[in-house]
């Protein structure tokens, strides 16, 4: 899980493992699995390192491929 702030100051705690995709427009837009979108104040790079922590945190980091790489 990882702490966001809402453009309202709002702060949240989301399920990293629902982002589908995250986009900066220039605001921040994270999309889940399910079609639900959440605008947040923290830039792109930020939230992807925020999703990294957390994976390292929950022992998946080394699990998940980036798309196109290839098992050797």
């Amino acid at each position: 899980m990882i702490q966001l702030t809402r453009l309202n100051n709002e702060t949240f705690t989301l399920n990293a493992l629902m982002i589908e995709k995250i986009q900066s427009h220039p605001d921040t837009i994270i999309t889940l699995m399910n079609g639900k979108t959440f605008v947040v104040k923290e830039t792109e790079i930020h939230v992807t390192e925020l999703i990294t922590a957390y994976y390292q945190k929950i022992g998946l980091q080394g699990w998940i491929k980036e798309a196109g790489e290839v098992n050797e």
